[in-house]
């Protein structure tokens, strides 16, 4: 379980979250929504250590990890991974040998094993034929499934996906919201979603927080930010600007 007590961080004058209190349930699809700039991606940094709170406690199992050293994170990353919103990929290795290079850094398998474990992952987001390509040669949707696969080397119970659907087109963006759904249902990884995805939100998620001047707006299944009358979200779900656009 991962949970956010009262979480506050600012960055000069500031405030980005100001007294954020939220509890992950293991196995969920949780959606993190809101406008840009709403600190979505700064909470979810915080639990793998890339952002420390100014104040506040972030749990990961029960463990308070606001003060952690950079070398205590260690083993919390191999639980816990972040996919970006850029894939990140090592342009000069291929496919395969992306997946493989947390197996080589973090376990003692052997090179055959470690091949052998980044197929089988690279099977199960539909990569296995692209395993000798290199990540240029691909698209958005394909180099995301393997940043993806990469991210589950390691088995991790819980899995960051920050703008997962951000540039892709509609086809791709369903696929891996599919790959996401797979991972909860079948492999009961708790997902936790930084999106703007409004499709993907009402399709995978369980759960749906906005972010609203720091803090939750509103926190619940779909459902309840299809019904609501809360202008703030219908705002945001309805994608109605605050002001007249500047032409």
């Amino acid at each position: 379980m991962i949970q956010f007590v009262n979480v506050r961080k600012s960055f000069g004058d500031r405030c980005i979250l100001d007294g954020v209190s939220l509890q992950v349930d293991s196995g969920d699809i949780l959606f993190v929504i809101g406008k840009s700039g709403a600190g979505k991606s700064v909470l979810m940094k915080h639990v793998v250590g890339l952002l420390a709170p100014d104040s506040g406690q972030v749990l990961f199992e029960g463990q308070d990890v606001a003060k952690w050293t950079e070398r205590q994170f260690y083993g919390l990353r191999r639980r816990c991974t972040m996919v970006l919103q850029h894939s990140t990929l090592l342009d000069s290795m291929s496919v395969l040998e992306n997946v493989v290079l947390p197996l080589r850094k973090h376990t003692d398998l052997n090179t055959t094993e470690r091949r052998d474990k980044a197929k089988t992952l690279l099977e199960q987001v539909g990569m296995a034929t692209y395993a000798h390509s290199y990540p240029p040669a691909l698209g958005d949707g394909l180099r995301k499934r393997v940043a993806i696969a990469r991210a589950l080397a390691l088995e991790p119970k819980y899995v960051i996906f920050d703008e997962p659907t951000t540039g892709l087109d509609p086809i791709s963006a369903i696929q891996v919201d599919g790959l996401i759904k797979d991972l909860s249902t079948r492999l009961g990884v708790t997902c936790i979603v930084v999106s703007h995805d409004l499709r993907s939100i009402f399709s995978i998620a369980d759960r749906v927080v906005m972010l609203y001047q720091g803090k939750i707006q509103l926190d619940g299944p779909p459902s309840v930010f299809q019904e609501t009358e809360d202008p703030i979200v219908c705002q945001f779900v309805g994608g109605v600007p605050d002001g007249p656009m500047e032409l």
